[in-house]
């Protein structure tokens, strides 16, 4: 028979810890049976060993969970693993606490979703939700029950390889996708069942504005500008009822994120109320050392003051939580209420009732990688591309004669699922040559060629491809390789150049000073199109990149992304026209490197460029080029058009305590049914402080048949029109507004309204 926590604890003879009590009743009566020592080991997360089950036993990590000197272990995958690790917890352990299992399950577990910059082009909530629901059912079947997602960033400079990983550069969407992928992971935050795992918010806080794009770089910036632009969407996600938050590795006023009382108490605890845990990023307290502010004992005992509650492999709390303790630099008491809030989120979990509640093995068999989750995953794949150019309607290929699938992102499997897909089987995914072959049928001929390697610099490659993710670099020189993928497009009608980055070449430690094309695959490209034949670009990619040659000189662009573990069929699904590209840009596509940080929520200078000029001496702009972006926010064409009437409002005026209707009639004017994204931007046109020259405050993606029209509306309400003052002042001010409803933020019908 099953033992539960509870009938082991009568094996040992404690008191019975009854859940009909109560969980603050449970957990204070714990605590009250805990030594100084194991309460520490409770804040002690550690990283997973690679151990086959017989071998646990033996491990350092082992030793160290029957010394209650460890409160979970993250990214060990593999339910038996799991349930060993827990079987120690709750077997040799003295007070048999149980153990909780993190994973970074960033954007899905063996079903990969695309990437969270990917996800969120989808602009649908709901898809975003299921794929988060998804990894959660597939996570919790192989013991798993914490990720450490979403990340909400907000990233406004795409030379940081973290763009990837979050939504962009807009916190009202921003928001939306954080709450959406929270409900995704924890449902009702009941864990009545084993198929829900906690949330994990991070990076908290600012993480995305490193300067220089420069990952885990100095961060600094006003208050007005933190609350206005870049806290919303950790906010966002702390409503939604996330469990957890992950502290960032940047410093914030000057002092450490993981160090920062006011970032983790005076706002996250107090001001947003969040009721669950807090935990440092992968030895963020023993790297406060390098940033100058301590020696371990010292920055561990700022951490735990700050508000910190479990230290991730660091083990500054384990080692020197007790010397400070008796040194009187802590209180028991700052020990006990961050032991209690990780205790009370494993009885959440149901962890006390059933240790071994997420360890199922029957589950791992039959809920994990299913033809189901696989065909979510390659619908969604399908929604979250973005088409950025189809000059002559070149798009959609015809399921016929011979097509020419060449590069270096052609025929890899590793490389179309992404970065921080650290739980998936990389050898399954189709490649994209197997996955057109599948779309286009038996009619149609595809011949492949690499064409080039990722780089020039074997080098450069070889840090851009880690992880596993290798393209096996070929030994043929560049004319070689060259030679071949032009004797294929010469036996082509049209060419499909399979180019971008590698999975690793984005992501965490992955930033990058040129954002082009690198060098061998702009060559390749610029040989392809000398054959005169039509080409399309399929263009992988973590993160915006520079393309003002390509969009000058290539016929088609489809912006993929890494779309994860159904990508290939997903693209051949577009490329073909069994589904017709709706994906909008949530991050704005520089014209060069010189431009960043750009983006559309930028406020006006004293002396703006007026509207339509390239330059004007003694305005701000550049010598070289225009203000404007190479592809806006929101943008993302379509195999048909749609046609926006002008904006109506209900009324002229609004009162503070009111709210007016905004409505705008979309009109399919094309041959194809299609999805449109319809967004709502308003401006503040004067302000107690300078406000932006548009935000986004509301957004609806609609399907509509080929001829027909669809009347959508916005709720324009005070809460969407609120802002933080000068004082930090969350306030509504009377005065002037503008109005604008477009498909994308640069493109829109405007009307102006007054707020009394």
């Amino acid at each position: 028979m099953k033992k539960t926590f509870l009938s082991l604890l009568l094996l040992c003879s404690l008191p019975v810890l009854s859940q009909d009590n109560g969980q603050d009743t449970f957990v204070q009566n714990l605590l009250s049976q805990m030594t100084l020592e194991e309460k520490i080991g409770q804040l002690n997360l550690s990283a997973g060993e690679d151990f086959s089950t017989g071998q646990a036993q033996s491990t350092n990590i082992a030793g160290k969970i029957k010394n209650g000197q460890i409160t979970g272990i993250f990214n060990i995958k593999g339910v038996d693993k799991i349930r060993e690790m827990q079987r120690i917890a709750v077997e040799e352990s003295r007070l048999k606490i149980p153990l909780i299992f993190g994973m970074d399950v960033i954007h899905g577990y063996e079903t990969v979703f695309p990437i969270p910059l990917g996800l969120a082009s989808t602009w649908n909530m709901e898809a975003i939700e299921q794929s988060a629901r998804i990894a959660a059912l597939e996570a919790s079947a192989d013991g798993i029950h914490w990720t450490f997602s979403p990340m909400v960033d907000i990233a406004r400079d795409p030379r940081w390889g973290r763009i990837a990983e979050g939504s962009g550069e807009d916190p009202f969407l921003g928001g939306a996708v954080a709450q959406a992928m929270v409900k995704g992971y924890q449902g009702d935050n009941t864990y009545t069942g084993n198929d829900r795992i906690m949330a994990c918010v991070k990076h908290y806080a600012l993480y995305g504005a490193s300067e220089a794009g420069r990952d885990y770089n100095t961060v600094d910036m006003s208050r007005i500008r933190m609350f206005n632009e870049y806290m919303y969407p950790y906010q966002a996600a702390v409503e939604a009822g996330a469990e957890s938050v992950m502290a960032s590795f940047n410093e914030v006023d000057g002092v450490p994120a993981t160090a920062n009382k006011w970032l983790m108490t005076d706002i996250l605890r107090n001001t947003w109320h969040l009721k669950g845990f807090i935990v440092t990023d992968y030895t963020g307290i023993e790297e406060m050392t390098a940033h100058g502010i301590g020696d371990l004992q010292t920055v561990s005992a700022r951490a735990l003051d700050a508000g910190i509650d479990m230290d991730m492999v660091s083990e500054g709390f384990l080692s020197t939580l007790a010397q400070s303790f008796k040194e009187g630099k802590i209180t028991e008491e700052q020990i006990n209420t961050a032991c209690y809030r990780v205790l009370v989120a494993k009885y959440k979990l149901g962890l006390f009732t059933d240790p071994y509640k997420f360890c199922d093995t029957q589950r791992a068999k039959t809920q994990i990688y299913t033809p189901e989750h696989r065909s979510i995953a390659r619908k969604i794949a399908a929604e979250s591309f973005v088409l950025l150019k189809n000059a002559d309607d070149v798009l959609p290929l015809k399921k016929q004669g011979t097509i020419a699938v060449i590069g270096p992102m052609a025929n890899t499997r590793s490389n179309i699922l992404g970065a921080w897909s650290v739980s998936a089987d990389l050898s399954k995914p189709a490649t994209l040559v197997e996955g057109l072959k599948e779309v286009s049928g038996k009619n149609t001929r595809i011949v492949y060629a690499k064409g080039s390697n990722l780089t020039e610099d074997a080098e450069y490659e070889k840090r851009s491809t880690g992880t596993g993710h290798t393209l096996y670099r070929d030994n043929q020189t560049n004319e070689q390789l060259l030679n071949e993928a032009l004797s294929a497009a010469q036996k082509a009608d049209v060419i499909v150049a399979a180019l971008g980055e590698a999975s690793e070449m984005s992501g965490e430690s992955s930033s990058r000073t040129d954002l082009n094309i690198p060098d061998v695959q702009q060559d390749l490209l610029k040989a392809l199109l000398k054959t005169g034949k039509p080409v399309v670009l399929v263009l992988f990619t973590g993160r915006p990149l520079t393309l003002t040659w390509e969009q000058e000189n290539v016929p088609a662009i489809l912006n993929v992304w890494h779309g994860g573990s159904e990508a290939a069929g997903a693209i051949g699904d577009v490329l073909f026209g069994d589904v017709n590209p709706g994906g909008k840009l949530v991050a704005t596509f520089p014209k060069n490197v010189g431009q960043i940080p750009l983006y559309y929520n930028h406020k006006n200078t004293g002396r703006p460029l007026p509207e339509g000029k390239w330059f004007e001496k003694y305005r701000s702009n550049y010598l070289d080029v225009d203000n404007e972006p190479l592809y806006p926010f929101g943008y993302g064409l379509s195999y048909t058009q749609f046609e926006y009437s002008d904006v109506k409002l209900s009324s002229s005026t609004m009162e503070a305590n009111g709210n007016l209707t905004a409505s705008v009639t979309v009109t399919n004017k094309g041959q194809r049914a299609g999805a449109e994204v319809v967004q709502l931007y308003i401006r503040d046109r004067e302000g107690s402080v300078t406000r932006p020259v548009k935000e986004l405050k509301g957004f609806e993606k609609v399907f509509i048949e080929a001829g027909q029209s669809k009347e959508i509306t916005f709720q324009i309400t005070p809460g969407l029109l609120k802002f933080y003052n000068y004082h930090l002042e969350y306030v509504l001010e009377p005065g002037e507004f503008d109005v604008m409803i477009g498909g994308n933020s640069r493109d829109v019908k405007t009307i102006r309204f007054t707020l009394h």
